[in-house]
Parts: C-alpha cells; sequence; structure tokens
C-alpha cells in the first residue's frame, strides 16, 4: 500500500470549498476526478483542512493511499497537472508512511487574509482579495491583534453550525503587516474552528472603525459570546498559506 502526499496550491474562486459535495464543484472533488484518472481507481483524496466556498490556498496538502499504482510520485506532479484545471495545481508529491494523514498529523495551519486598502478598487483582485476602501492603520491592528496570541476557548469565535468537540485552540502568532495597498493579517494557530479566522479578520476591522476598542478583545474571548466578536470578513481574502508537519 502506498501513501502519497500532494502539495497543492489553488484559487478557490470558482469551487464551493474543498470538502466533496453531490451538487457543488469543489477542490476534492476535481481532484479525486483527477487522481482517478491517472491511478486507474477511485481514491479518496484526504485533505489537511475544509476550506469555504471561495477561500484559496499558497499551501495545502492532501494525501492518498493506492495499491494498484506504481508511478513514481515525481512523475505524478506532471501528470496531475497535465488533467486539473488552470486554478489548481500540484506542486509536489511524496511517498509518506501508511500511517500519515494530512490532517490529523498537521502540528500547526497559517492563514493569511489578504485586504486590497484602496479608496479605487482593483478589478484584478476582485475575487481574491477584500477590498476596503478606508484607511487601515497597520501598526494599531497589529498590536490590537497579539491579543489573539494563547490557549482559549475560542467559540466567540465560530460561526454557528460547527460539531466540534472542543472548541478550544492555541494561536501561535498573530500580526499586521502593510505591502503597498494591501493590508495582510496573518494567523498561526494548532487548528481553527469554523469560520474563525474570518471572525478575528472582522474584528480587527471594527477596531480599525472605531466599534471596537481593542483593549477588549480579551475580554471578548472569554466571553464565549460570538455577538461580541466583529462581522464575519468575506472568503475571497482568506488563504491558508502554511502547514507545519
Amino acid at each position: 500500500m502506498r501513501n502519497l502526499r500532494l502539495k497543492l496550491s489553488f484559487d478557490g474562486a470558482a469551487y464551493h470549498g474543498w470538502q466533496i459535495q453531490s451538487n457543488a464543484v469543489t477542490v476534492q472533488g476535481t481532484v479525486e476526478e483527477a487522481v482517478e484518472k491517472i491511478f486507474g481507481s477511485h481514491l479518496t483524496v484526504y485533505g489537511c483542512s475544509r476550506t469555504d466556498s471561495g477561500v484559496h490556498a499558497n499551501e495545502y496538502f492532501c494525501n492518498f493511499k493506492t495499491e494498484k499504482s506504481a508511478i513514481p510520485a515525481e512523475n505524478a506532479v506532471k501528470a496531475l497537472n497535465g488533467i486539473l484545471p488552470p486554478d489548481i495545481a500540484v506542486l509536489q508529491c511524496d511517498e509518506e508512511d501508511p500511517e500519515f494523514h494530512s490532517r490529523y498529523d498537521c502540528k500547526s495551519k497559517e492563514y493569511i487574509y489578504k485586504i486590497w486598502n484602496s479608496s479605487i478598487k482593483n478589478p484584478f483582485f476582485a475575487n481574491r482579495a477584500y477590498q476596503y476602501k478606508y484607511t487601515l492603520d497597520e501598526v494599531n491592528l497589529n498590536e490590537a491583534a497579539k491579543s489573539y496570541i494563547g490557549t482559549y476557548d475560542w467559540s466567540a469565535f465560530c460561526a454557528s453550525g460547527s460539531s466540534v468537540k472542543s472548541t478550544v485552540r492555541t494561536v501561535i502568532n498573530a500580526e499586521v503587516l502593510r505591502q503597498g495597498d494591501f493590508v495582510i493579517f496573518k494567523f498561526e494557530a494548532d487548528g481553527f474552528l469554523y469560520n474563525m479566522v474570518r471572525i478575528m479578520a472582522g474584528t480587527l476591522i471594527y477596531v480599525n472603525e472605531g466599534k471596537i476598542d481593542k483593549s477588549s478583545i480579551k475580554d471578548i474571548i472569554l466571553s464565549g459570546d460570538r455577538d461580541n466578536a466583529g462581522f464575519t470578513a468575506p472568503p475571497e481574502g482568506l488563504y491558508l498559506n502554511r502547514v507545519e508537519y
């Protein structure tokens, strides 16, 4: 039994997230179709993270197991890229231990939230960044973001509908930086809840707008009340940026 791990990058604008659905086009479904054509049978591809509709990935890992195919891992990259659509790319393929699982063996994930911060919209980033016309104070927001670091119950930053057993997560890093007209929110944690990153981003935007005081972020976390946090920022600004194993 071979266990192959793929490193992907994808533009999620045309997809209803990672997880396969019977009535929608998803990244997982598209990758599984390509894997079936190359490896000769239908194989379940396990992803490192669920992503929402319209969310992107600079780095995403998934794995699948096969008994029939002897295709070398390095050849699989070229073969899969020859079938996959232009908005999904296989960057690397590696042989892993039989027990390896892309999701459960993950130590941490880093997401970035990308904002086009200009009074003039950018048509080239219509589906690839949140376009926000009011000035963002990245220095003040970077200070506010540090309040996210630590181990907490993140119920206040979780959308309804989540079925996880525990809402406790450890945020390892949180920062805000500017790159020209882009402002980037960066969050790394041992795991994230449903819509957690987008709510963290929306809360920082509310801090910028004076709707939330930056000194109250810790209190919002400890309250466990979703109504106290900011809005859920749109999906087009969100990227899974880095995964650590």
